[in-house]
């Protein structure tokens, strides 16, 4: 007993282990995660065999100087069955750049602070194509609300999961909590793999079982389709109007692993109704399609994010991005309808498409999408007000939201935005999580574009480090936005959540254009570093590099600089080659920023061939009646592009093209030699040159 509750601790705990490389100053902001939080996760584990589901819930206490005590955990995945009540202890430490890491038992965690104490993050300890890849959040709790009795009035639940097959599903819904233990007036929807059925309820109860950890489970049992059902969940208490739950019954194909939240629902007195509806919702759903057509060998991630704009009276516009069997689309203001019941169960029809949601308050909704590839997600109010490039602005906490296919790549980190038009810039820090091997510590740069027309917050995110890419951004506030990468083939929804509001104080920013050079060994390249001021700042900055490769070095004209200075990086001849991160650092007094660049060395290309020979066959013809063949031979393989040899004759009676090409790669060409009628015996040179030889062969033209 004692190795299988190791065991099944070991398969989920806070955790990233103290080696992780890049965390700036680790132990220095520890204080920011402090008292008592809850978690949710959701996770995919993988291996040689096909990967499934994993989800967990739980709570801890952080002292606030890196010890974490009082933790418990529930989870369950396919094949382990759910582990009940766990208790574990452990470390964390906070770096300067506001990223962090937790040990515990082997298991690593990266996660990345807010401005309200709660934190993202992703586990990415996975690596050769085995382990468990996931994201989720820290929240501190109201430990108050640790009672039976505080759970009462109005709620709305939704929930998203996959079963032993990798069949996804969703159930949404509502209910009364009496403060007693019984649910009342219960409703929902769930797809059911593709099918939308309503959830009829026999029985719904609660409890909190556990007032010192907030700790408890709920009953729902419901019969949908003519089916009798029931589902049992663990949950943790965040504070009265949140519950962050998991289904703790053994992963089948009647039991899918459903892990969402349960909120507060507030709804105007007399109840909801389509003016429950009115305005501007960006709602954001993750999927998982198995009708792409063979891309990605099977079911393929499927990411949504779009604005809604209902006129409180059942008709709205949708202006959505989506990232669907790996390729991206968008439309614009598609029309459609909504009506809203009393209880907040709303039906959305647009273009073919039907959506169930259950409004949580105005404007503010889980909903899921009743076809085959179970879109899951949220709706929330988009504030007040027009939404360009200078709404994005200060450090921003940023993560992946639940990953749905082991090949998804999870991140989390900390960003910094300038808010700067008509191209904004985006820097920072991230950790990466992939099924190939964790990637910690990442120099993360982009550009982004915000408009508030046609559509109110939209935006496009173009990356430039790393191996690039793009994504759309819809703006929920200033404070927070999310974003659909459109050039990942495994997508999941991207949030970004403000860390620490803009600064007031003088400062500025480093950019390179362009981003990324390449050189030979031997050569040269250049790059304009710029300096942004922000809130009045006037002075001037020192430039460095660092991360060079043995054999390069760097220069910076003029330096320092107050707007732009030209960085020339030039290799020697046997300058390391390979491709490097270049850290481009900034120095005005107390100061210092950064940006980066990506340098890729080459060594030179070989020289180019000469002319080795020219030959004729035959070496004799009858003028007029026969031609000859000449093959011009290289010293070596031809270049790229090829190697193009002039021709010439000495004589007008043989005639030869103005020029032959040898492939690239090949060594040889030939031509043809036409003759003319001769009244006497004559001779012609036929010369080949290229590359500053010239070789030539004797043809003996008879009359």
């Amino acid at each position: 007993m004692r190795k299988l509750i190791a065991l099944l601790i070991g398969c989920f705990v806070l955790v990233l282990a103290s080696t992780v490389r890049a965390q700036n100053a680790p132990g220095v902001n520890n204080a920011e995660l402090n008292g008592d939080y809850a978690f949710t996760f959701n996770g995919i584990t993988g291996g040689s065999g096909p990967s499934s589901v994993f989800a967990a819930v739980g709570r801890f206490r952080a002292d606030g100087a890196g010890n974490l005590t009082n933790g418990e955990l529930d989870n369950n995945g396919v094949g382990t069955g759910a582990s009940v009540a766990q208790a574990f202890t452990g470390t964390y430490a906070i770096g300067a750049d506001h990223r962090g890491v937790m040990t515990l038992a082997g298991v690593r965690l990266a996660f990345a602070m807010m401005a309200n104490g709660n934190a993202q993050f992703i586990e990415f300890d996975a690596g050769g194509g085995s382990g468990r890849i996931g994201s989720g959040t820290m929240e501190k709790v109201d430990t108050t609300a640790y009672n039976t009795a505080k759970i009462t009035g109005d709620y709305a639940f939704g929930a998203a999961g996959l079963d032993n097959l990798n069949n996804r599903a969703a159930i949404a819904g509502r209910f009364t909590s009496n403060g007693t233990g019984t649910l009342t007036n219960p409703v929902g929807d769930v797809n059911a793999y593709g099918t939308d059925y309503s959830m009829s309820f026999t029985a719904a109860t609660y409890t909190v079982s556990d007032t010192a950890t907030g700790r408890g489970t709920m009953n729902l049992a419901f019969t949908f389709g003519g089916t009798p059902n029931s589902l049992h969940f663990v949950f943790y208490i965040v504070n009265a109007g949140k519950l962050f739950v998991m289904e703790s019954d053994t992963v089948t194909t009647a039991t899918p692993l459903l892990k969402g939240a349960v909120l507060h629902q507030q709804g105007p007195a007399g109840g909801f109704s389509n003016a429950s509806l009115n305005g501007n919702t960006v709602i954001y759903l993750t999927g998982l399609s198995t009708g792409c057509g063979g891309v990605g060998g099977g079911g393929v991630p499927k990411a949504v994010a779009g604005l809604l704009t209902a006129d409180g009276n059942g008709a709205f516009t949708l202006t959505f991005d989506e990232n669907f069997c790996s390729a991206p689309r968008s439309v614009t203001a598609m029309a459609g309808t909504y009506s809203v019941t009393s209880n907040g169960r709303t039906s959305i029809t647009f273009g073919g498409y039907s959506l169930v949601a259950y409004l949580v308050s105005l404007n503010q909704m889980f909903l899921f999408v009743t076809d085959p590839n179970v879109l899951f997600g949220f709706g929330e109010p988009q504030a007040a007000g027009s939404f360009t490039n200078s709404a994005v602005n200060g450090r921003y906490a940023g993560f992946t939201t639940d990953p749905v296919e082991f090949g998804v790549v999870v991140l989390s980190g900390e960003f910094t935005a300038d808010g700067a038009s008509p191209t904004g810039n985006i820097t920072g820090t991230e950790d990466i999580g992939a099924s190939s091997g964790p990637n910690p510590g990442v120099a993360f740069n982009a550009t982004y574009s915000i408009s508030s027309s046609p559509t109110n917050g939209r935006g496009t995110m173009s990356v430039t480090s790393g191996s690039g890419g793009s994504a759309v951004i819809y703006m929920i506030s200033s404070s927070k936005f999310v974003a659909v990468p459109l050039s990942d083939p495994k997508p999941a929804i991207l949030i970004f959540e403000q860390s620490s509001p803009p600064s007031t104080a003088p400062n500025y920013t480093l950019s390179a254009s362009p981003t990324s050079l390449t050189m030979t060994q031997g050569g040269s390249g250049t790059s304009t570093i710029s300096v942004t001021p922000q809130n009045g700042f006037s002075g001037s900055v020192s430039l460095s590099a660092s991360g060079l490769p043995s054999g390069v070095t760097a220069s910076f004209s003029p330096n320092p600089t107050t707007t732009t200075s030209t960085l020339t990086l030039t290799a020697g001849s046997a300058a390391s080659t390979g491709t490097v991160t270049v850290t481009i650092m900034g120095t005005s007094g107390t100061l210092t920023n950064t940006t980066t660049l990506t340098l890729t060395v080459t060594p030179p290309p070989p020289p180019l061939p000469t002319v080795a020979s020219l030959e004729l066959n035959p070496t004799s013809v009858v003028g007029g009646t026969q031609s000859s063949t000449g093959t011009v031979t290289l010293s070596g393989p031809a270049p790229a592009g090829g190697a193009q040899v002039l021709l010439s004759s000495s004589n007008g009676a043989a005639s030869v093209p103005s020029s032959v090409t040898v492939s690239a790669g090949a060594t040889s060409a030939t031509f043809r030699v036409n003759t003319s009628m001769v009244l006497v015996t004559t001779s012609a040179n036929i010369s080949a040159s290229y590359n500053g030889t010239t070789r030539t062969a004797t043809l003996t033209i008879w009359f």
